[in-house]
């Protein structure tokens, strides 16, 4: 008897939002590349959305993944999912692995089998209130980091301090989730009561050495961006009040910020705003030019979340 329903209809790959008001029932459709409804499975979201994604990766190219949505509608899940207590021999047979440990294990499972010589490093940092942390630090200092443009690759930055951790094999992937996920600022909201306040990205760095035609010896990299955005909900929703209102403020500022850039990059606009959040300057190599972005936007079914849930599936389009 709910006076709004959203029916995910996975073959026509479209989500309807029905409201009811009285006689009177109103709905709006959107169509997206795939729509996944309550009763999809962490596999198929992964494959459906990442796994081709991977294959750009490991060819050198810079790709990255956006899990986009109101607290306590999945985003985190989706990302990082759940440890299970057994051992899998391989990606698809985990069925609480969330898009992170399952591409890391992919990734791989398809180098090991290969012939290259190979690397894989990771950094795991947050941006909070538009300042920059390294959650795999080994110093306990919360230190600010600082951006630089790179001089040697045009359209891209440094983080000054980041660490890279190299990770030897795909069981040492929880490990550092794990470490990363305890640095991350969380609070309570009337949204969730362990809302995650800020955007979280794993950058995962493959090399490759490899021979060209002529023989020589060409060291390939390739960059996946797998980013964990902060709730999407207005202020007065969430609860949010003095430097809870003012992070909310950051949030909301850094996704207006991120949807012009995706707008301007799809108008071909001669001007992008990249350099108006950190987000976006992170992100600026992985987001224009010959990448690929995907953005899974979570919503909730909830009439009390219509206002998120179409302002989610707007955002998306």
């Amino acid at each position: 008897n709910s006076p709004m329903s959203v029916e995910c209809n996975e073959d026509a790959k479209q989500v309807e939002v029905k409201v009811k008001s009285g006689a009177r029932v109103d709905s709006k459709v959107y169509t997206f590349d795939h729509v996944f409804g309550s009763d999809s499975t962490q596999l198929q979201v992964y494959e459906g959305v990442v796994a081709p994604i991977l294959a750009e990766v490991l060819q050198g190219y810079s790709c990255t993944v956006f899990a986009y949505g109101q607290t306590g509608t999945g985003k985190t899940h989706t990302m990082e999912g759940l440890r299970s207590d057994q051992t899998y021999a391989t990606y698809a047979e985990d069925p609480h692995a969330g898009i992170i440990p399952r591409a890391l294990h992919q990734m791989f499972d398809i180098l090991e089998a290969g012939e290259n010589e190979f690397s894989v490093r990771v950094s795991f940092l947050e941006i909070y209130n538009e300042e920059l942390f390294d959650l795999l630090s080994s110093c306990d200092d919360n230190k600010k980091l600082k951006i630089f443009e790179n001089n040697a690759s045009k359209g891209s930055v440094v983080i000054q301090g980041l660490e890279e951790v190299i990770v030897p094999n795909k069981e040492k992937v929880y490990e550092i989730m794990h470490k990363g996920a305890e640095k991350r600022r969380t609070s309570e909201t009337k949204m969730n009561k362990q809302s995650s306040r800020s955007h979280s990205i794993f950058i995962v760095t493959i090399h490759q050495k490899e021979n060209n035609i002529n023989g020589e010896e060409v060291i390939k990299t390739g960059k996946l961006y797998l980013v964990d955005l902060a709730g999407s909900e207005n202020i007065g929703r969430s609860g949010a009040v003095k430097d809870r209102a003012r992070e909310a403020g950051s949030i909301n500022q850094s996704l207006l910020t991120l949807g012009r850039v995706i707008n301007k990059l799809v108008e071909h606009s001669s001007h992008v705003p990249y350099r108006e959040s950190k987000l976006t300057r992170i992100l600026q190599d992985s987001l224009g030019g010959k990448t690929k972005t995907s953005i899974i936007a979570t919503v909730s079914p909830a009439f009390l979340n219509l206002e998120e849930t179409l302002s989610t599936l707007d955002y998306a389009i």
